[in-house]
């Protein structure tokens, strides 16, 4: 039986020399690669009592509505500055080459939930950390994060170390 890293192509130097790039389309275009990646999230949840989902744009977007549709939660969007339609909050984080922003509107948690945060990847965790730091000013408790891939190599599960971090494919390096 195949492993969701099966499903996963490796480009080496890319975007550049010595990197080696995880490309998951190649997971989301296969049928039985998709079905395994979300079916290995969800089993990541097991045993944890929650009431929503935050995904971070854009594939958290991607892996979570799955995982709340299977688990019968309901789904909140992380999105990049701007991009939301009502009142929100805002968070910055740096990105290698300058900031970023990201937002939840304002009413999308309330006080006391349970929120699992899901994406695609960690690498640095400066997106996660930010969503984090929204649901938290929203009154919402943060009990697991769950990840597809973990680029343990840039050390990002170290700015979540108080949380539940979950990834299903580790890679070593950057």
């Amino acid at each position: 039986m195949k492993e969701v890293k099966d499903y996963v192509r490796s480009i080496p130097d890319f975007p550049e020399k010595g990197i080696i790039f995880r490309d998951i389309t190649t997971v989301l275009q296969d049928a039985e690669g998709l079905k395994l990646a979300i079916d290995s999230m969800v089993d990541e949840l097991k045993g944890i009592d929650f009431d929503v989902v935050v995904g971070t744009e854009s594939r958290g977007f991607i892996f979570g509505v799955p995982i709340a549709y299977t688990l019968g939660k309901a789904f909140v969007p992380c999105r990049k500055k701007g991009k939301l339609p009502c009142e929100t909050v805002t968070a910055e984080y740096d990105l290698e080459y300058g900031s970023a922003a990201i937002e939840l509107h304002s009413d999308s948690i309330q006080r006391g939930q349970r929120v699992v945060i899901v994406d695609d990847l960690i690498a640095t965790g400066g997106t996660v950390e930010a969503c984090v730091n929204l649901v938290e000013q929203l009154g919402g408790e943060v009990v697991k994060i769950v990840f597809l891939m973990e680029l343990a190599g840039l050390e990002g599960r170290k700015r979540l170390e108080k949380y539940d971090v979950a990834s299903v494919i580790t890679y070593e390096g950057k």
